[in-house]
């Protein structure tokens, strides 16, 4: 009995993005841009922030705290995707494997309530203007940056512990890292139980977050039309449409992958979803939330002269 407790694969291979290997090539050249940008624009926010004392604000700490979870759970995924795309051995080990799986959940969980503790902290900021001290003191600020990570290490445990559990008898995963259906895909025992409680978590974790942050957005949204000047009103608009298109991206994607069953779709539709939130999402997120910010371009052009004299 204790045997049929473990898994009988050692090491599994990864489909990777395309078996073309004309497409190999332009495609390691794409996401190793793809990837560069993101690690240089996360750090560079994360340094930018705790070098400048004027973005020491609760939007600021949140926003730090986003660069860090995208920059952490893009580095789960992509360095081994780029070797993948130059190697003719595309192996990782089970314990790789269930590794690069869990650390991958705690950081995708935790960016879904991240996004919903910015949204809330924008709403307060707009809707709620003199209790927004109050309200978002340190003290608080904290408090939700912890239940954003307990949530990613919960959500995580669980879900990774569900798939220790299974038995593996194909080492062929045809996906391009260790993600759940893929896994179970290649399970030789029924994943209908698994299948379910993954289905229950994702969705509890994707739609009670999305539409926290619609929620939020609609009222931000209600109060910029109140907004008495046409300026104030365009200024407010294009901010929060790039806020959205990013977040919609994000929850999008995320739950074409896991709020359907897991023969509902293609493996290039899995594909093209899943490297939009591993990938794609975590480069645009700096961008959207910062470059068009007056305040992180101010910081930026102060440190730029303080280094260079």
């Amino acid at each position: 009995m204790a045997a049929q407790n473990h898994s009988a694969v050692t090491e599994f291979i990864l489909g990777g993005l395309t078996n073309q290997p004309d497409l190999q090539l332009p495609l390691f050249l794409l996401f190793l841009g793809i990837y560069v940008v993101t690690v240089v624009g996360n750090l560079g926010m994360i340094t930018l922030i705790c070098l400048n004392s004027q973005l020491h604000t609760p939007m600021y700490f949140f926003l730090r705290h986003l660069s860090f979870v995208d920059l952490c759970y893009s580095s789960v995924i992509t360095p081994k995707m780029l070797v993948n795309f130059v190697s003719e051995n595309n192996v990782i080990s089970y314990a790789g494997c269930m590794s690069q799986l869990c650390s991958f959940l705690v950081f995708v969980i935790a960016e879904c309530y991240m996004l919903t503790v910015m949204a809330y902290d924008r709403y307060v900021a707009i809707c709620r203007p003199l209790l927004y001290n109050i309200i978002m003191s340190h003290p608080v600020c904290s408090l939700l940056v912890a239940v954003v990570y307990t949530m990613g290490l919960t959500g995580s445990t669980i879900e990774t512990g569900l798939m220790l559990k299974l038995p593996y008898c194909d080492q062929h995963i045809s996906h391009y890292f260790c993600d759940i259906l893929p896994l179970m895909k290649v399970s030789c025992s029924s994943t209908y139980d698994v299948e379910m409680t993954v289905f229950l978590l994702a969705g509890f974790n994707i739609i009670v977050t999305g539409l926290t942050v619609l929620v939020s957005y609609t009222f931000i949204l209600s109060s910029i039309l109140r907004i008495s000047t046409k300026e104030g009103r365009s200024k407010a608009f294009s901010t929060c449409s790039s806020h959205l298109a990013a977040v919609g991206m994000f929850y999008g994607s995320t739950a074409f992958m896991y709020l359907k069953p897991s023969t509902a779709s293609s493996l290039a539709q899995e594909n093209v979803a899943s490297v939009f939130y591993t990938t794609v999402i975590p480069m645009l997120n700096p961008l959207v939330y910062s470059l068009r910010n007056k305040e992180v371009k101010a910081a930026m052009q102060k440190t730029l002269r303080t280094k260079l004299l």
